[in-house]
């Protein structure tokens, strides 16, 4: 921690936030929800230690990143304009790219778009977007919350949502997280009825510490989330379908920088969300696939829930470019 250079500045009309460690060669570790830069607290002192400039913003809504209240202002143009912007402000021409959840979805959306400012990425989880091509993804999650609970459209409608997790951000966090870990499966959170509130539909957790998160980790969660709030997380999931409309034109096209892959055995998303042979359609999505690693006995916070073996094969990608 005393190595960590907190910094704050005005990037594509949003106040940023991100934490650096390290000189060399750049890695930019973008986050989903619901999460803030700390979810990569294990990897940033390796990576640095490794020789390279480790950037770990907050991402557009999180955290200390300031969080727009338009939905509109979440879809690909905008989240690649913060990257972009970042790498500017720090006078980077390129950077490895890293990430999890909605952090990877905004890093192809930057491989497609600006490949040039990209020198390899790292995927955590999601080896594509997860998206049908034929369907919108809000309207798809509609129709399945017809059946049963749906966290994404639970998410859709503006207030409800935002109101019940703003009033109770240690308790939903503590809930979720636990949730989306490798001890328990997220998809019983499904078998709930049309019309549950999500605090509701989330299992009881055990009270911490667990193996692979601290008191202290959750407060820092809890206190950046307390103060920002939710709704900024929950734009993510309303500009879904923007995001979704945008990629028709880059879709279909492979990336082509280099390509490496971690997953976890217990992920929810490779369950549920790419296919029956998410790992054997990598080729499909990526030109230049260098490796794919599976770890056992993970859910989908891996760099958490396994965060050493995550640093190691980090740093040997790294080392490969």
């Amino acid at each position: 921690m005393a190595d960590w250079t907190h910094r704050h500045a005005r990037i594509n009309g949003i106040a940023m936030h991100w934490v650096e460690q390290g000189e060399g060669p750049a890695i930019v570790l973008c986050h989903g929800f619901p999460h803030i830069w700390l979810s990569w607290r294990h990897q940033i002192p390796v990576l640095a230690a490794a020789g390279w400039r480790v950037i770990a913003p907050d991402m557009r809504g999180m955290g200390q990143t300031e969080a727009p209240a338009d939905h509109r202002l979440y879809d690909a143009p905008h989240i690649v304009g913060d990257l972009i912007g970042l790498l500017d402000h720090l006078g980077l021409d390129q950077a490895v790219f890293a990430g999890l959840d909605f952090g990877i979805f905004a890093i192809y959306d930057l491989a497609y778009l600006h490949p040039d400012r990209v020198r390899a990425v790292i995927a955590l989880e999601n080896p594509a977007y997860p998206d049908s091509p034929d369907k919108a993804p809000l309207v798809e999650a509609a129709e399945w919350a017809k059946e049963h609970f749906v966290h994404i459209d639970y998410f859709r409608p503006v207030g409800p949502a935002d109101a019940a997790l703003d009033a109770a951000p240690r308790e939903f966090l503590r809930r979720v997280l636990y949730a989306l870990s490798g001890d328990f499966h997220y998809l019983d959170v499904w078998k709930h009825p049309p019309g549950t509130a999500y605090l509701d539909a989330l299992p009881e957790a055990p009270p911490l510490p667990w193996p692979w998160l601290s008191e202290w980790e959750l407060e820092w969660y809890v206190a950046d989330y307390a103060r920002s709030g939710f709704t900024g997380g929950l734009n993510w999931y309303r500009a879904m379908d923007l995001r979704w409309a945008q990629r028709a034109a880059w879709r279909h096209a492979p990336t082509t920088r280099p390509f490496f892959f971690i997953g976890s055995e217990n992920d929810v998303d490779l369950e549920a969300w790419h296919g029956d042979d998410p790992l054997g359609a990598i080729p499909r999505y990526h030109a230049d696939v260098r490796r794919i690693e599976m770890l056992p006995r993970a859910g989908h916070l891996i760099q958490l829930e396994r965060a050493d073996e995550v640093s190691r094969l980090m740093v040997e990608f790294l080392a490969e470019l």
